[in-house]
């Protein structure tokens, strides 16, 4: 169904139904594969609004609309992974334009960042984006971009957005959100004043790690053509079968998430209680320094934790990752299965140490993808993993 349709409809409803709509050549319920490259035109520039598909495709267009549905959004646009969605908002900057972002992110972005956009004149300022101070310091006329995410990864910080929002509007620039930590189950960041908000859809937006993908939603149009501009001019973009399957994996996100905050909320507490555990990062702790703000903006706190044991070595860790047996130790995250991960090996390996040891990154720092198994064998295998 369209955005009109799922107008005042609850947020189970809209998950299942953004972007469904009956076939109407065979009246089929899921949204068809449209296996094709090309569109038959009956004359030149007369089509039925498809001309190639690196511009547009059926499938992707449903998928699109379920995205901006999802995000309370008008517009939404699919890219090949999250970090082509990422790619895409930063290729709206130009050489001397600012960029501030958070100094606890994903080194993905943190390696697209310096290794690929540097070099072309832009400049990006890393600050501690919890503390709205430390962003207002940096903010010049030449700042274009704040990027953010909340919750980070893999520190679990989170940062107010709407009071970001303010600091973004004030100083003429472009908030963007990284959302993949949170999903639109539990947080929308343009409810909250964000002008795009982004997410590897790869992740809990797929819900089952079988395919890479990655979104954009804004609600300007001209901001929405400016990036769709960039999505057909450089190609980053979905298959119709990768469409498919995010567009069937989001049906069930809130019966995941669900079952993904009860878990993630059992193995936080689980692990804060373990002896051989130092700390725990996540949200949902009253004492833990974003929990105020969390609870404010998001309607759960998710099943993404980290940890460090109170020998927080790179042995220790080590024994750990290599000793789960329903963990599995991997990449990524937000999938139905339980992950764990070591940040400072894998998923940050493109941090320079001393950037990630300063931000508060540990070469022991485990990270959890909490699953939707059963909460016990999650304990169990931990505390086995653990000792």
């Amino acid at each position: 169904m369209n955005a009109d349709k799922l107008s005042g409809k609850g947020l189970a409803t809209k998950i299942i139904h953004a972007g469904a709509e009956p076939d109407p050549s065979t009246g089929a319920i899921m949204t068809p594969i449209f296996q094709t490259s090309t569109y038959v035109q009956t004359s030149p520039g007369q089509h039925k609004g498809y001309e190639y598909a690196r511009s547009q495709n059926p499938t992707r267009t449903a998928l699109e609309e379920a995205y901006a549905i999802l995000e309370n959004a008008k517009y939404g646009l699919a890219f090949s992974s999250g970090v082509a969605a990422t790619d895409a908002v930063i290729k709206l900057m130009n050489p001397g334009d600012e960029v501030i972002a958070a100094s606890d992110m994903y080194g993905g972005t943190y390696r697209l960042f310096t290794k690929i956009f540097e070099k072309y004149g832009i400049k990006f300022i890393y600050v501690d984006t919890t503390n709205i101070d430390n962003i207002k310091e940096v903010v010049t006329a030449n700042t274009k971009l704040i990027w953010l995410e909340t919750p980070t990864n893999p520190l679990m910080n989170i940062t107010d957005i709407a009071a970001v929002s303010v600091v973004s509007k004030q100083a003429g620039a472009l908030l963007c959100v990284d959302n993949t930590f949170a999903s639109p189950y539990l947080q929308n960041p343009m409810d909250l004043g964000a002008d795009i908000v982004m997410h590897s859809a790869t992740k809990y937006l797929g819900g089952h790690s079988d395919v890479i993908q990655g979104c954009l939603v804004m609600n300007d149009k001209e901001l929405r053509e400016k990036l769709y501009l960039i999505q057909k001019s450089c190609g980053a973009v979905p298959g119709p079968m990768d469409c498919f399957l995010v567009l069937r994996g989001i049906k069930t996100l809130h019966v995941r998430m669900k079952q993904h905050c009860e878990n993630g909320e059992l193995i936080a507490h689980y692990l804060r209680n373990h002896p051989k555990v130092a700390k725990v990062y996540w949200p949902g702790f009253e004492d833990s320094a974003g929990h105020a703000i969390a609870k404010k903006q998001m309607r759960g706190f998710g099943g993404m934790i980290s940890f460090t044991l109170k020998d927080d070595s790179v042995e220790a860790a080590t024994k750990v990752l290599s000793s789960t047996k329903v963990f599995s130790l991997a990449e990524s995250l937000g999938g139905v299965e339980s992950l764990i991960n070591h940040p400072a090996s894998m998923t940050h390996a493109s941090i320079p140490r001393e950037e990630r040891i300063k931000n508060g990154l540990s070469d022991g720092l485990i990270r959890l993808s909490v699953g939707i198994e059963d909460a016990e064998d999650l304990k169990k295998d931990l505390g086995q993993a653990i000792g």
